[in-house]
């Protein structure tokens, strides 16, 4: 058989058509990946199909041949399979930093990684209450420069900005740029945060990533380290709740035995609780004292009380009698 103009691309149709269109449970046979190929213009023989299927093979697909009644070719083993592929596509749709257009594009990619018939299965909705997606389509990039910073220790600059009541950004510092060295991202309460050393207040600080524009990775060396000689960000993202500023302080909790696996959810497995009678403990943590700590405290319902420091103690009182309108 004279060979046809497009048969040096032959074996390439050959792999996409397998993992396009064969799994486990759709195989394809020899006689309709003829016809497969023929759609591009391409002529083959059974006997070099077998034998391009033997190189594809040896090349590292995994290409099994099944007989019976459902004989044929198709592909087993591939880089993601499809429990794993669900789990993606669950974490993009409901990611409420990624906005609908860039989740819509991810999706799609994601269902280019299994063949036709497995991508059916992908192609649901994730229901998640109240889930709002993000305005800022830029995200997606900004967290690539950030990560680009961080590895190579650099310091960038950005504006920051938030939203009005029609839905436009309001710089903050007036439309000046901020300059900090970034030291990770933490993914915390559905939002990206950049943990950075800020250069002109001299502290750690964090920023919403979705609410940074005009990002530029600067040639200047990252700077703080000598502040923080033994900053680590996960120690950073556990002090901070709901990612809100405050005081640091080292407090003591009180709790029922009951609130164990709380305190261990909230904090890891590593915090040690000191039993306090038969029916409580006490853990002492570092924590920064902010609205969203004493709220964490008061939706577990008197299960955890803080009893050390006096301040912590004091300022709580406050914040429960303020809300009771006794603070006025």
């Amino acid at each position: 058989m004279a060979k046809s103009s497009n048969q040096k691309t032959k074996l390439l149709h050959l792999y996409q058509i397998l993992l396009r269109q064969t799994d486990e449970d759709h195989p394809i046979t020899v006689a309709q990946i003829i016809q497969e190929l023929g759609k591009y213009g391409i002529k083959a023989e059974r006997k070099s199909i077998y034998d391009d299927l033997e190189s594809l093979r040896q090349f590292g697909l995994d290409v099994q041949c099944r007989k019976g009644k459902t004989a044929g070719w198709f592909v087993g083993e591939r880089d993601f399979q499809l429990p794993e592929l669900k789990l993606l596509m669950d974490a993009v749709q409901s990611s409420r930093f990624i906005t609908q257009k860039k989740s819509d594009a991810l999706i799609r990619k994601l269902e280019g990684l299994a063949s036709v018939h497995q991508a059916r299965q992908l192609q649901r909705q994730v229901y998640v209450s109240g889930r709002i997606k993000l305005m800022n389509e830029s995200i997606y990039y900004n967290v690539d420069k950030l990560h680009t910073a961080v590895s190579g220790q650099r310091a960038i600059t950005f504006k920051y900005f938030d939203y009005d009541l029609e839905r436009k950004k309001v710089f903050r510092r007036e439309g000046r740029r901020y300059t900090v060295s970034p030291y990770g991202l933490i993914w915390n309460n559905e939002n990206y945060y950049l943990v950075a050393f800020d250069h002109a207040n001299r502290e750690m600080r964090h920023y919403r990533v979705d609410k940074m524009t005009e990002i530029v990775v600067t040639s200047l060396d990252r700077e703080g380290r000598d502040q923080y000689p033994d900053f680590q960000l996960a120690s950073y993202g556990e002090k901070h709740f709901g990612m809100y500023r405050g005081q640091e302080m080292t407090v003591t909790l009180r709790g029922r035995r009951s609130m164990a696996g709380v305190v261990w959810d909230r904090f890891g497995q590593d915090v040690i609780l000191v039993p306090d009678g038969e029916e409580h403990f006490t853990v002492t943590l570092p924590v920064v004292v902010s609205p969203q700590f004493f709220g964490w405290l008061f939706g577990l319902d008197g299960g955890l009380t803080i009893t050390a420091p006096r301040a912590a103690v004091e300022e709580y009182r406050r914040k429960l009698e303020g809300a009771l309108g006794g603070g006025e």
